[in-house]
């Protein structure tokens, strides 16, 4: 084993203040210092999961005080999984980013790789900690990064975009820290682990006010409705690199705060079925909102939004196969829905509105990135043989397990209201003329490759799943082993 996770946030935390600093030695290096920073946390988090994929779960201990009184990161199959996905979206992010826009300077660079950097080590920082304190003060770093990425253009209306962003967000704040103060006056410890060895002790109606505040503030990050208000406007706001940000990176920490309160800390007997019913109400809600939705990004939100309702499903489903589904959709989800922020983008790029009509005839323009956009649209519906596919009928598979026929048939129709929409943009890249006044943007060379890259990825897991369920079924056994999660990390007090 080479590195610790403590790596994980001390360097990108650190690169982020230095940023400002190198950049008065050479302009360039505000650009280029994120991207070997990312590089080096790849290679570390691949490492260290290989390595606990291996021997089993690796719990730090910061300076020297040991759980329950210390701070303790614990980088398991499941938690590592994730950290790995995050910091490869991220890395994919930056390349894309690099010159994402030809005329931005020196100062709106220097911004914005720093605030990228910020956001990582926030949603880094969410996945590892095993404390709930340090986790609302990365939920804060993430949050205060998104809002800012969100107002990042002053020319458009992202100003309000990001005012929603942060009022929800303080709301949010405030639900946690009170859940926090809840959980804390009854057991007097913030560490996960012995707070779940000890929540037994808690009265019933503490443990269902502290899960309410919990979930209320996590689900405003993770897009749940009604609590994603925020969303559509900062995703059409944002520049394209932060939508596939926090579809990629933000949302996934913040589901993973979610289930691990409700798998690890919480033991009440009808949390999973409260994650269903969100879950549901999260889909549809989303989908029929997507679906009229004239400017392509609003669309692609909404779709986000959709999807993390289905992974809630799958999680709410409380068996290893539904636990299996959802983490495949996530896998998925960051994949395709990332290249299609990142292609929309180009589809749109000198449109100020971003309609959708506005894609028109792209095809004969923009042939390299249309079809991306169309591999993206055709694999997030779950059509063969896309990655796509395979978690959906990972999905139907654990619904059926546990005899869940109305989970069934709701998936079903919900991926022909997403065939409905998606092919509607497909349709006019492809075979409607192009509006007068639309100019195509070539993409830049790096954002092609990054495209490209994540269009191969969709392919080989297409044809290629096992080459990643078997991580999957070890991040699986690893989240629904509640005992030996409360083992490891409080065996180091002995």
């Amino acid at each position: 084993m080479v590195g610790t996770p403590v790596l994980f946030i001390v360097i990108p935390l650190l690169a982020a203040f230095l940023i400002p600093l190198l950049g008065m030695l050479w302009k360039e290096l505000v650009r280029i210092v994120p991207g070997l920073v990312l590089a080096y946390m790849l290679v570390l988090s691949v490492n260290l999961l290989n390595h606990v994929l291996i021997y089993g779960p690796i719990v730090e201990v910061i300076a020297g005080w040991r759980p329950p009184l210390g701070i303790n990161l614990v980088f398991s199959a499941f938690s590592g999984f994730l950290v790995t996905l995050v910091v490869f979206m991220g890395l994919l992010i930056w390349v894309y980013s690099y010159r994402f826009k030809r005329n931005v300077d020196f100062e709106p660079a220097k911004k914005y790789f720093l605030l990228l950097m910020m956001l990582i080590t926030g949603s880094v920082g969410i996945i590892l900690t095993g404390d709930i304190f340090n986790m609302f003060v990365f939920i804060e770093i993430t949050g205060i990064s998104g809002y800012a990425l969100t107002a990042f253009y002053t020319g458009r209306d992202s100003a309000e975009a990001s005012f929603k962003y942060l009022m929800l967000g303080s709301i949010a704040s405030t639900f946690l820290l009170l859940a926090i103060m809840i959980i804390y006056s009854q057991v007097g410890t913030l560490n996960m682990a012995d707070i779940a060895s000890k929540m037994h002790t808690i009265k019933p109606v503490y443990k269902i006010i502290s899960f309410i505040f919990f979930i209320t503030a996590i689900g405003i990050e993770a897009e749940i409705f009604p609590l994603n208000g925020w969303a559509p406007d900062a995703y059409t706001e944002a520049p394209g690199p932060v939508g596939a940000a926090f579809a990629g990176i933000v949302v996934k920490a913040s589901v993973y705060a979610i289930v691990r309160y409700v798998y690890t800390i919480f033991d009440l007997s009808g949390a999973y079925d409260f994650l269903i019913l969100i879950g549901l109400i999260t889909l549809i809600m989303a989908e029929t909102a997507a679906i009229r939705q004239e400017r392509l990004k609003r669309m692609l939100a909404y779709s986000s939004i959709g999807q993390m309702g289905l992974v809630m499903v799958a999680f709410g489903m409380g068996t290893e196969e539904g636990v299996f589904a959802a983490l495949f959709m996530i896998l998925n989800h960051a994949i395709i829905k990332s290249l299609l922020f990142f292609s929309g983008s180009y589809l749109v790029y000198n449109s100020k509105h971003k309609y959708i009509k506005e894609v028109n005839g792209m095809s004969k323009y923009l042939p390299i990135t249309s079809l991306l956009f169309a591999l993206g649209a055709f694999a997030i519906v779950g059509l063969p043989p896309f990655a796509g596919f395979w978690s959906k009928l990972s999905m139907l598979t654990a619904a059926a397990d546990s005899n869940m026929l109305f989970i069934i048939a709701l998936v079903l129709i919900v991926s022909v209201v997403e065939l409905v929409y998606y092919l509607r943009v497909v349709n006019r890249i492809y075979f409607f003329n192009k509006e007068e006044k639309t100019e195509p943007k070539k993409p830049t060379f790096n954002a092609l490759i990054v495209m490209i890259t994540l269009g191969a990825l969709i392919l080989v897991i297409g044809f290629y799943p096992d080459a990643i369920t078997g991580i999957l079924h070890k991040a699986s056994a690893d989240l629904m082993d509640k005992g030996q999660y409360i083992h490891d990390v409080l065996s180091l007090n002995k």
